[in-house]
């Protein structure tokens, strides 16, 4: 009783919280009911991080938790309904990148919150699945002809034709939002409201749907809806004038033009709040503008509209087949009737027994028993490892598996022949084994999603766990941090050899150019001497790997680009022509390779003292 007094007050205190919020920022000194209900509206999607989440990521969330099977009708618990809102929140973290995270607790509260008290104002009923679709629809973020197309499938019969009741029931659903912001009276459920907005049609279909919500004057109670979106799409639109009220060097936002006033415009914060100067009164007309073109580009569009070269005015939506698709036909591939066990309905055949069918029923039971074991391995594989339930292949393994046996049951000759007649016995053991299979797959189901929770419940980090054993966490810190800091020198180092590698194999074709030089030059000059040959300088582009490459007319590199080289490739260089250079590079090569050999295996003795850490680090969380 005391926790849940307790929790009952903090639920409580997060409600009051985000309308706390939402009256801090002034909404309604707005003049306008559906400026103002946008932009509250606006303000909790914002809140919640619902303006993160698509339309086609919900479908996938619903899909996960099961609602695509359920009635219109059925009532979801406030657990139910936050398992549907944690996965929303956990898998859009999972998109996210790691430095734009969200809050994912905070954001399920506040979300769950506001549903339970937008459907019932004392949070003590339950919610329909089609609220629950209905409004988390609305809320979330994307294309507003997408969100239509999906709320249109919700209340369409299978001849694609939009169903009215449906409508009415959308429209009960979906008004409970702007009453939820305390904007019921501008825009309440009324009896009336769903042949308001179809009155002419019988038959809606799809695109006439979207025609009558996507206009530029849609039904009066759902005006506000595609505000919403022409709000997201403007909040980082320039206009570079000035405001005729509060005089700013440019807008951001809406931008309202006066047709009566010449040159008068107004910034979305003073024509919201029915500020006006002058000779302008809040009674004259204004255009509402969503973007800036400069005057040069109005008037060669007004040139080429004159002369017919610019089209007409595009279709806010794409035109949609009239007729629903229809899901694939499966007949031809996967067998009507489920396949008995050869096993146990072989007695109840009325088949003479004979060498042929004990053949092919010892064949099919085989393949039974191999579609059988590959179900339990990868059954095995789920409850053996949790993260398999998150892998991305997850799903390519099912359909792989599922593909894999469907193949074969087309594949065999006793599927697409004419079935033997089975007796009543027969016919009653195959509804018991249906039954045992279903009761089978009930229970995997459930385990499966027992071990998603329990995997989704570790993964969470709690304060107990960041409070066990200080001193370790610490060293292990720091084990992390040093194996960091060796992997990123063994990168540099391994660069720096790349490329001391490609200056050596350089180096290597200047002295085979320069033997052949002088062998060609001692051919064709034998009475020259030959300390002139050998005295002539070497080009040598030497660097480091924080240096840049020497001049080619030095014929030993400078000090300072020999910083980072080892012993044995500075006496190589220094000593220049008086020792052998190819036999010094070969010495080079093997100190760099020492190198690296010396550092591999610190950062694995680094890795050995990280793994020790961590098991002694559980040792103490056992024992505690």
């Amino acid at each position: 009783m005391i926790e849940d007094g307790g929790r009952r007050g903090r639920t409580m205190a997060e409600k009051r919280q985000i309308f706390v919020e939402m009256r801090s920022q002034n909404f309604d000194t707005i003049r306008l009911s559906t400026y103002r209900t946008a932009c509250k509206l606006q303000f909790v999607q914002k809140k919640c991080n619902l303006h993160l989440v698509d339309v086609w990521n919900l479908i996938e969330a619903f899909r996960d938790n099961g609602l695509n099977t359920l009635d219109h009708s059925t009532e979801l618990s406030v657990s139910r309904l936050e398992t549907i809102v944690s996965s929303i929140f956990y898998q859009l973290n999972k998109r996210l990148p790691t430095t734009h995270q969200i809050n994912v607790q905070q954001s399920i509260n506040l979300l769950l919150n506001f549903l339970v008290t937008a459907h019932d104002g004392e949070g003590h009923g339950k919610m329909t699945v089609f609220s629950v679709k209905v409004m988390l629809a609305i809320m979330c973020g994307g294309k507003i002809v997408d969100k239509l197309r999906y709320i249109f499938s919700q209340i369409s019969d299978t001849h694609g034709a939009m169903t009215l009741s449906k409508f009415d029931h959308f429209l009960k659903e979906g008004l409970k939002l702007p009453a939820a912001v305390f904007e019921g009276p501008s825009f309440g459920y009324t009896e009336h409201a769903a042949q308001s907005c179809f009155p002419q049609q019988k038959k809606v279909m799809l695109n006439t749907f979207l025609d009558t919500l996507m206009t530029d004057q849609p039904p009066q109670c759902l005006v506000w809806l595609p505000l919403m979106h022409r709000l997201a799409n403007v909040e980082n639109v320039f206009h570079p004038v000035s405001c005729s009220y509060c005089h700013s060097e440019g807008m951001v936002g809406f931008r309202y033009r006066c047709q009566q006033c010449y040159s008068y415009q107004l910034c979305q914060n003073c024509f919201w709040r029915g500020h006006a100067n002058g000779n302008h009164s809040n009674q004259h007309q204004m255009k509402e503008h969503s973007s800036w073109k400069s005057p040069a580009k109005k008037l060669g569009r007004a040139i080429s509209k004159s002369f017919g070269c610019v089209p007409s005015r595009e279709p806010p939506h794409p035109v949609y087949p009239e007729n629903p698709e229809r899901p694939l036909d499966l007949s031809n591939i996967v067998p009507p009737r489920p396949v008995p066990n050869m096993n146990d309905s072989a007695p109840a055949l009325s088949v003479s027994p004979g060498p042929v069918n004990r053949v092919q029923g010892i064949a099919a039971a085989q393949r039974m028993n191999e579609e059988h074991a590959l179900i339990a391995a990868y059954v095995n594989k789920l409850q053996t490892s949790p993260r398999a339930l998150d892998s991305p292949s997850r799903m390519d393994e099912e359909h792989r598996l599922i593909a894999r046996y469907t193949s074969r049951l087309a594949s065999e000759p006793s599927n697409t022949a004419k079935p033997a007649p089975l007796s009543f016995n027969a016919n009653k053991q195959q509804r018991q084994l249906i039954a045992e299979l279903e009761n089978k797959n009930r229970e995997i189901l459930q385990e499966i999603q027992r071990l998603r929770v329990e995997h989704e419940q570790a993964c969470r980090p709690t304060p107990e766990k960041a409070q066990q054993n200080p001193t370790l966490l610490a060293e292990l810190r720091l084990l992390r941090q040093r194996k960091d800091e060796l992997e990123q020198r063994m990168s540099a180092l391994q660069e720096s050899r790349r490329e001391l590698m490609v200056q050596l194999e350089g180096l290597m074709k200047l002295l085979k150019e320069e033997e052949q030089r002088q062998a060609a030059q001692a051919s064709a000059s034998p009475h020259s001497s030959p300390s002139h040959a050998s005295s002539r300088p070497i080009p040598m582009p030497v660097r480091s790997a924080d240096s840049t490459p020497t001049h080619a007319g030095h014929s030993h590199p400078p000090q300072d680009s020999l910083a980072g080289v080892g012993g044995d490739v500075r006496e190589a260089f220094a000593q220049g022509a008086r020792r052998n250079l190819r036999n010094d590079l070969l010495v080079a090569a093997d100190s760099i390779t020492n190198t690296m050999s010396s550092l591999v295996k610190e950062l694995h003795t680094v890795e050995d003292g990280g793994e020790e850490e961590e098991e002694r680090l559980q040792n103490g969380k056992d024992r505690g």
